[in-house]
């Protein structure tokens, strides 16, 4: 149990602060790490031999398993049909992996979920691994590889259990396609990335809602779920992640001017004129339609194409992210931002984003 504090800095605030210092140093030290070696060839055989690659976690550890996923096929290019794919841990148990490689993400290697879909592969036949936090753990003992971080978060509303898998996957990216990682380059992302204003401004104009909705697609699909999560965890805000074109064929029938909108649009492909910036375009004219404060984290050039008036409740605008492009720029500009809010809207809310509400007794047995 995290110790409890009255009024920020929250563990979660130190842990922000930390991440763009955290980024450089994980990166150099991943980058010269055996057994990220180990595991770039485990990932090249199984895509070479047309097995398959999965990846799974839990909560944030599954979004980042997400991210994970697609920061590889990006690097991979496989051909259609062989994608490496993030599937839930309950979803490998219905079906163990016989052949191929199951990556899982645990921040701390003690989900139970996760360690019974490491078992279940490895006694199938697949090759597994695990991405967390250090060797002592049930999970490392379930698993062929294991890629460690040595970077413990202190909050339980996970900041650097997410950002640190996210950086393991952008390493083993670069490796596989042969490329070098700059470390500068993404410990300046994230320091340019850490305005806490305008999350501020959103926090105050969200902090009254009933609930929260998060739209994004493609790879803004995953930070939307992650903001979900961490504003249902931080700031014990009911909070639910749709995909983009979902929002907006069915759930706005129940949306008040009591119901918060965020959009998430950061992908430098989706932010050019086409399909998800059109709709992206559509749900904020529908959420002004409906008098639903809208607010929205945006790359430079979405921010350019959306009028402001499209975003009542606020926005956040990401730097350029420069040397790091594609999938890792934009996970990682909006993992600070979507970090930033949640803490901002627990403190409007004056709750302890650390605990994850278990200082209740309610939330302590539902949760033992």
């Amino acid at each position: 149990m995290p110790a409890f504090r009255g009024r920020p800095p929250y563990l979660m605030s130190e842990m922000i602060a930390a991440e763009p210092g955290l980024a450089e140093r994980l990166i150099r030290r991943l980058t010269k790490m055996e057994r990220v070696e180990q595991l770039v060839t485990a990932i090249r055989e199984a895509a070479s031999a047309g097995q398959p690659i999965l990846t799974t976690g839990c909560g944030t550890s599954e979004h980042a398993a997400m991210g994970v996923a697609v920061l590889l096929n990006e690097a991979l290019d496989p051909p259609a049909g062989r994608d490496v794919r993030a599937i839930p841990p309950l979803g490998t148990l219905a079906r163990p992996l016989a052949e191929g490689l199951l990556i899982a993400i645990s921040h701390e290697g003690g989900t139970q979920i996760t360690n019974e879909a490491l078992r279940s592969a490895r006694d199938a036949g697949a090759s597994t691994a695990l991405i967390t936090v250090g060797e002592l753990s049930p999970g490392a003992a379930l698993a062929d590889l294991v890629v460690t971080t040595e970077e413990q978060d202190q909050s339980w509303c996970h900041t650097v259990g997410y950002l640190s898998p996210i950086l393991v996957g952008v390493v083993l990216a670069a490796k596989l396609a042969r490329t070098r990682v700059d470390a500068l380059a993404i410990r300046a992302v994230l320091e340019v990335a850490d305005d806490p204003h305008a999350a501020a401004a959103i926090a105050s104009a969200l902090a009254g809602s009933d609930r929260l909705i998060v739209a994004g697609s493609g790879v803004d699909d995953i930070s939307a779920r992650e903001l979900a999560l961490k504003v249902a965890e931080g700031a014990r805000m009911p909070a639910m992640a749709l995909e983009l074109e979902t929002v907006l064929h069915g759930h706005l029938a129940a949306a008040t001017r009591w119901t918060g909108l965020v959009l998430v649009l950061t992908d430098a492909a989706a932010a050019k004129d086409g399909p998800i910036r059109e709709r992206s375009s559509r749900l904020l004219r529908a959420a002004r339609a409906l008098a639903v404060p809208a607010a929205a984290i945006l790359s430079t050039d979405a921010a350019k194409a959306i009028p402001a008036d499209d975003t009542p409740a606020g926005r956040i605008v990401l730097p350029p992210t420069g040397r790091v492009p594609g999938a890792a720029g934009s996970l990682l500009d909006s993992a600070m931002a979507l970090q930033l809010l949640t803490e901002r809207l627990a403190r409007v809310r004056g709750v302890n984003p650390d605990t994850l509400g278990r200082e209740d007794p309610a939330q302590a047995a539902a949760h033992a």
